[in-house]
């Protein structure tokens, strides 16, 4: 397992799918496993969809899930000489031939297949132009594409690492095109082409593109390449086994960065799909990047279609919210706390000090960082909404307005006012008056948070300290008097 050599080559036609960054997740596993190397590649031949600004976005991505390649990136379009000098190579080995025949002809051609009811295959027109035809033609202007010549009978076998030999019938594979009329390659003789220059040992990828392995095998062995093993991954479908798209929710790295996951989350959860690291329940299945590189392995990559499940990959991020590093989490929670105008986003020493502490104390019911800011709200604003189905329990409740009265009584000369001290205070009155503890902390809990929910109660109003307090709890007892008139 020596000289291990993997690649990424994303097409920078859009963001980096789910799926696009699994294929990458694994490329780069298997190259750490066995110490290998990790190539990034920019397949950027398709001119009229390839943009500057999404292969910026791509290395974006893979950065901030952690992928680091050690190689690259390498521009497809910055090696184009390289690719029609292997194809004119193949023309004069009589491998490949130029193509003169026009889209009305090929079209004509489609059509008779539709009405035939059968799939266009290209009739080899001209495989066999004699040279006094083929310059009449190249006198007259008529551009020409390479095609490969490939056999007309037998099969092209595939060997997959994860599905074993798949069989492929050469008669359903006509003479394709290699290079377009512009000179520019197609995907498949260019991607054969830099696999063997990059002497890539391990083509790792999506099970979509099995159905150009053929094409490329061929591609291959009449430019006379050692054939690299390849691995095709399993499809990533919607919880109705649909194909996945944005309807089931996000489904790029970018959206879910912007919606509050973390990289270690997305990751842990993409390993999941379509690998079987062994386990039996939930914690099982949290491990770091480092534990991934040390376990993974091919021969545990399931055949069978991985089904996306939002509500696990939320589950995981809420637990790696719990656990992360707190000075980290502030670094990455603090841009969604200044979106949502609650910190500034040159926050001093106190206010950031101050953050921690609101983190420290929200994180453990947050299950994304947007979630985590919005539960937060209330510890920067005193301009916070009652929640309007609890306010029926907490303040509509027989004597709700009294007991936020005492209560505010008891807390404004309290000193120092810290978690332990308010906890005596609400169990002295609560004793005293026979009232449960939970009828007591409903209402103020409403009252200085407007929530029915969140972190200890006692803890919560020691950060917000007693005048916040105070005034929060008159403002709770003018609003249930105004409203119960």
């Amino acid at each position: 397992m020596s000289d291990i050599r993997v690649r990424f080559a994303p097409s920078p036609t859009g963001e980096l799918h789910i799926g696009g960054a699994r294929t990458a997740l694994f490329n780069y596993l298997y190259a750490r496993r066995f110490n290998g190397t990790f190539v990034l590649r920019i397949d950027d031949t398709d001119t009229a969809r390839s943009k500057p600004e999404l292969t910026a976005k791509l290395t974006q991505a893979l950065n901030w899930l952690g992928l680091k390649w050690d190689e690259g990136p390498y521009y497809q379009s910055k090696r184009d000489n390289l690719y029609l000098a292997e194809a004119l190579r193949l023309i004069a080995e009589k491998k490949a031939y130029r193509c003169y025949c026009s889209m009305d002809e090929l079209e004509k051609g489609r059509e008779q297949a539709r009405k035939e009811d059968r799939t266009f295959q290209y009739p080899g027109t001209c495989r066999n132009l004699n040279p006094d035809e083929e310059n009449r033609l190249v006198k007259n202007g008529i551009q020409s594409v390479i095609r490969l010549i490939t056999p007309r009978e037998g099969e092209t076998i595939v060997p997959d690492l994860i599905r074993g030999e798949v069989h492929f019938e050469n008669s359903g594979i006509d003479d394709f095109i290699i290079i377009k009329s512009n000179s520019l390659p197609t995907y498949n003789f260019a991607s054969v082409v830099d696999d063997l220059l990059l002497k890539i040992t391990h083509v790792i990828r999506a099970e979509e593109h099995l159905s150009n392995t053929p094409r490329q095998i061929l591609c291959a062995q009449a430019l006379g390449y050692s054939l690299p093993l390849y691995a095709h991954l399993s499809m990533i479908l919607a919880p109705d086994r649909s194909k996945l798209s944005k309807r089931h929710g996000a489904t790029s790295v970018e959206e879910f960065r912007s919606q509050g996951f973390l990289a270690e989350a997305l990751i842990n959860y993409l390993s999941l799909l379509g690998w079987s690291p062994g386990g039996s329940g939930d914690e099982d299945d949290i491990f770091t990047l480092e534990r991934m590189c040390q376990t993974f392995s091919l021969k545990k990559v399931t055949k069978t279609a991985a089904i996306y499940d939002l509500e696990k990959l939320t589950w995981m991020n809420g637990h790696y919210i719990r656990n992360y590093d707190l000075d980290q989490l502030i670094r990455l929670a603090q841009p969604f706390f200044t979106d949502k105008g609650l910190i500034r986003a040159d926050a001093n020493a106190a206010e950031l000090s101050y953050l921690k502490k609101v983190i420290a104390l929200n994180r453990e019911r947050a299950k994304t960082l947007v979630e985590l800011a919005d539960r937060s709200n209330y510890f920067f604003t005193d301009q916070y909404e009652f929640d309007q189905k609890g306010m029926e329990k907490a303040f509509y409740r027989e004597g709700a307005a009294e007991v936020l009265k005492q209560i505010r009584d008891r807390l404004k000369t309290l000193d120092p006012f810290v978690h332990d001290q308010i906890e005596t205070q609400f169990e002295c009155y609560s004793q005293q008056n026979d009232l449960s503890i939970g009828k007591i902390i409903q209402p103020v809990r409403m009252a200085v948070t407007g929530l029915t929910g969140g972190p200890g109660l006692y803890d919560i109003l020691e950060l917000l300290g007693r005048e916040k307090t105070i005034l929060r709890l008159d403002r709770a007892i003018s609003y249930i008097q105004e409203t119960t008139i």
